[in-house]
């Protein structure tokens, strides 16, 4: 066994772990069951009150005119920039280089959709209102992400995140917001999600990223934008005979979780604190603005994990199933705060941040 599998093994045999909501079983769709009358009917094929009036809820409650639900956000998104591309007759979208559409989806929408990338900054950046002006001049389509997970789930203040909107009204150039968590952006911009939407032509919303259902997308916009979304949605077989299994649970998650956001920025920016008390430990961003962010660790990606593993194993407390190499003499992994932190002793927190310093140091 690698030093890698040993440091999964160790994460996976704790009695607490740090991130997320807890562990991904069935007891995550029975307990969102329990409470669902065992006579109410499925949607079937996108009609029906199970489906519709959910996709209401939450076209309401982002601000939007109308909202679709989607299996995937993979399928919701690249839709939504294959819409904007033939609105405007321009096969031609522009996003952050390491957007989840350019890294992780196999270059499907340019696969599927035949529409060509433009990447906004280097790697290591968030995209700037200047990014947005010296961009070629027949982009269709920008996509921000809010939160930037790939850099840490940093974020543009809003004030840029205004002037991109504005700039981009002027130009006749589409905003989509990849907002797959853009509930954890609220305590820090202190603006209501109807607001930040606002600035955005067309919004994708995860239904388990940060609310933690067992799956599915929101994908919300104006009335046209959404009629022309449903089609696309059928040709890319997303239109299952039934998908309530997935909208009962989004919605009960949505009703559990969405007003807890401020609760896990305060944990992540206490839990951030913690990591930075230690010898060669870094958080991205030093202070978390939402509840994610990464830990940077100034030893080779074998050391690290050897270092989690012994510690994990002798407090258990779960910090990380993995580590990711930056460099020769440094790696990293994410944290992603939610309802498992609120349950840790926090006793054993401290042990486990005095035996991490205590390594780290040896």
């Amino acid at each position: 066994m690698n030093k890698m599998e040993i440091l999964k093994k160790a994460f996976d045999k704790t009695s607490y772990q740090l991130s997320g909501h807890g562990l991904r079983n069935a007891k995550v769709l029975k307990q969102a069951f329990q409470e669902i009358d065992e006579d109410t009917k499925s949607d079937i094929y996108g009609t029906g009150a199970a489906i519709n009036d959910f996709e209401e809820k939450i076209a309401a409650f982002l601000g939007k005119e109308k909202a679709v639900f989607f299996p995937s956000g993979t399928m919701a998104q690249q839709i939504a920039l294959r819409i904007w591309c033939d609105e405007k007759e321009s096969a031609k979208v522009a996003y952050h280089p390491l957007s989840h559409l350019e890294i992780h989806e196999e270059d499907g929408l340019k696969k599927l959709h035949g529409i060509e990338t433009v990447l906004l900054t280097d790697r290591d950046s968030i995209i700037q209102l200047e990014d947005i002006k010296t961009m070629p001049g027949d982009v269709a389509c920008v996509l921000l992400e809010l939160p930037q997970r790939e850099i840490g789930g940093q974020l543009p203040d809003y004030e840029t995140l205004a002037a991109i909107s504005e700039y981009c009204r002027e130009n006749d150039i589409r905003l989509h917001l990849d907002g797959a968590r853009i509930l954890e952006t609220l305590p820090f911009y202190k603006k209501s999600v109807e607001e930040i939407c606002s600035l955005f032509d067309s919004v994708y919303l995860s239904m388990y990223k940060g609310i933690g259902g067992i799956a599915g997308a929101i994908l919300a916009g104006n009335d046209d934008f959404i009629k022309e979304s449903k089609v696309w949605k059928k040709r890319h077989g997303g239109d299952l005979i039934s998908l309530y299994p997935y909208i009962f649970t989004a919605d009960y998650y949505f009703e559990l979780r969405k007003d807890n956001m401020a609760d896990y920025y305060e944990a992540a920016k206490e839990l951030s604190a913690k990591y930075t008390s230690c010898e060669g430990i870094a958080t991205l961003p030093e202070v978390p603005v939402s509840n994610m962010f990464h830990v940077h660790i100034a030893k080779p990606k074998e050391q690290a994990a050897e270092i989690l593993a012994e510690v994990q194993q002798e407090s258990g407390i779960g910090l990380t199933g993995y580590v990711r190499e930056i460099n020769d003499g440094s790696c990293y992994y994410e944290v992603s705060l939610g309802d498992s932190y609120a349950g840790v002793p926090q006793d054993k927190v401290e042990l486990a941040f005095r035996l991490l310093d205590e390594k780290m140091k040896a």
